[in-house]
Formats: structure tokens, sequence, C-alpha cells
């Protein structure tokens, strides 16, 4: 039998336990799979929770949450060999979107049964560990400000990123990838490792997990009266078709301004220096996935 460890944040309410715990119950093949329950206390906890199971021999850890739970076990089973799953219960799912692991629980209780696992890269931005993505500029503004809004979904998320666009001033960047060096002025710089920000929103349409690369996504200066078109060209998958946007790809990316101060890394916002490093890190993590990227 193979053991695996849910995850679950307690804040999230009592109800979702329950609802995580029937679905369990209901869903998980039993004949397969033996697991507990491990509720989170504090901030990072869920990253000591996959270490000691790993360290215990668990076959996976399951990241009950959105893209910061996610990320927080993600930590504690780097290196490990212990693979991981997830139960997307968070806002834009975006790391769960980009696996093809369904929002809905059964669904996503189905990958798990099936065992599908694939090994993916993953990336760090100053030692940081990401898995889907990581940005400077108006993505890293709008990670915070979701971050300290007291309400969730898609809605809000649309009107901070509309709010947000027409007061949001360009930057000019120096970045390198692989050694080339690029100055821009640009409205964000994205380092895509997945393909999706969330909510089906695609900044690296075409992004693999396991090539090897980091897709450096600018989008450059435009006219603020195309926000509504680049978003819709993000949504549908087409946002690299844009003029205003460009995308390079390499292993080792520089990223640099006097002023930078603050980045986001898989919709984390956290305080960062003036230059940032990023580098990939090939097969890094065993994951159970919906289908295998090709």
């Amino acid at each position: 039998m193979k053991h695996l460890v849910f995850v679950v944040n307690p804040r999230s309410g009592v109800e979702r336990n329950k609802q995580i715990q029937a679905a369990i119950d209901k869903y998980l093949d039993h004949s397969v799979y033996t697991h507990e329950i491990q509720l989170t206390e504090r901030a990072g906890h869920g990253e000591d929770i996959a270490r000691k199971a790993a360290a215990d021999g668990a076959f996976a850890v399951v990241a009950v949450g959105g893209d910061g739970s996610v990320n927080d076990v993600l930590r504690g089973l780097f290196e490990t060999g212990t693979a991981l799953a997830i139960i997307p219960k968070g806002s834009g799912n975006g790391l769960a979107r980009t696996l093809s692991i369904p929002v809905d629980v059964r669904k996503a209780m189905q990958v798990i049964n099936t065992g599908l696992m694939e090994k993916i890269d993953l990336a760090t931005a100053n030692g940081k560990l990401f898995a889907s993505n990581a940005g400077v500029g108006y993505d890293a503004l709008i990670c915070k400000k979701f971050a300290n809004s007291t309400r969730r979904g898609l809605g809000v998320y649309s009107w901070l990123v509309t709010k947000y666009m027409w007061l949001y001033r360009d930057w000019n960047w120096k970045i390198t990838v692989d050694g080339k060096e690029y100055q821009r002025t640009a409205f964000l710089v994205n380092i895509a490792n997945g393909q999706q920000m969330g909510y089906d929103f695609k900044i690296a349409p075409d992004a693999n997990w396991t090539d090897g690369l980091l897709d450096v996504v600018i989008i450059n200066k435009f006219p603020k009266i195309m926000g509504g078109w680049l978003g819709l060209r993000m949504y549908n998958g087409s946002l690299l078709k844009s003029n205003y946007v460009e995308r390079i790809r390499g292993k080792h990316i520089l990223i640099s301004n006097p002023e930078l101060k603050l980045m986001q890394a898989d919709g984390d916002a956290i305080t960062c220096t003036n230059e940032l490093e990023f580098k990939v890190l090939e097969r890094a993590q065993a994951v159970l996935v919906g289908k295998i990227c090709i």
C-alpha cells in the first residue's frame, strides 16, 4: 500500500475540511492508498509537514489549497524523492491547471488514483524555489494587492488588474538570458516554467515543464487602451502573437533595476534585492499529473 499525507489549512474553514475528508472517503482508491490528514498551524508549516512525511516514507504529499499552499509543500519535498499531488482549492490554481489537474475535487482525486507521474522542472529566484512562474513589475504588484484583499475570486482579481493597469508606470529593465543582454522598457517581466498565472490566464501558453528551459515573457510598453485586448489574448492563449510581447528562452536569467524591491513567485508577493537571478532545475520533482507533457 502507498501512503498519502494530505496537507490542509484549517483556516480555510471547518466545512472545507469536512468536504476534503468526505471526498477522500468517497473517491480515493483505498485498495491502493492509505492516508492521513495533517492540518497546518502556522505559516510555513506545510513545508515542515511535507519534509517529515517524506522522511517517514510517504509515497506522496497532497497539497490541498492554492498556489501558495502547493509551493509551501513543494519546498518540503524538494530533493526527497517523495511525489507531490494537488487538490486545487485556491483562487487561481495556476499550478494545478498547468498540470491538467481539474479544480473539481472528485476529478482531482481521480488523478491521484490513476497514479500518472512525471518529473517536472522547477526553478529558483535568488535561491527561492518556485514551480510555475515568477515575475517583476505589474504582476508582482497585483499579487501583493490581491494578497492584501479581504475578498477572493475572479471578480476581485479582474477589478484589481483593471484599476492598477491605468495607474502603473513602465520600468526600465536590464535582462540577461544565458549571457545575452537586453534593455527593455516593460510593463512586466515574467519568468515562466509553467504556462499559467491562474484563472486560465496563460502567461506562457507553450511553456513546457520538462524542457529544461525557462520562458522569459516580456510585455513591453503598450497603449493602456490595449490592456483589455492583451488580457483577452492571455486568456485564449494567444499572448505571444501580440506585437507588444516577446518571449526569450534560457536556463540562466538575470533581471535588474535600481528601484526593484518587489517580486512574485507562484503568486506570493515578496520583497527582493534590485537584482534577481533565476535558474532552472531540470526534472527536479515527481508530480502526479493529469497528463504527460509532450
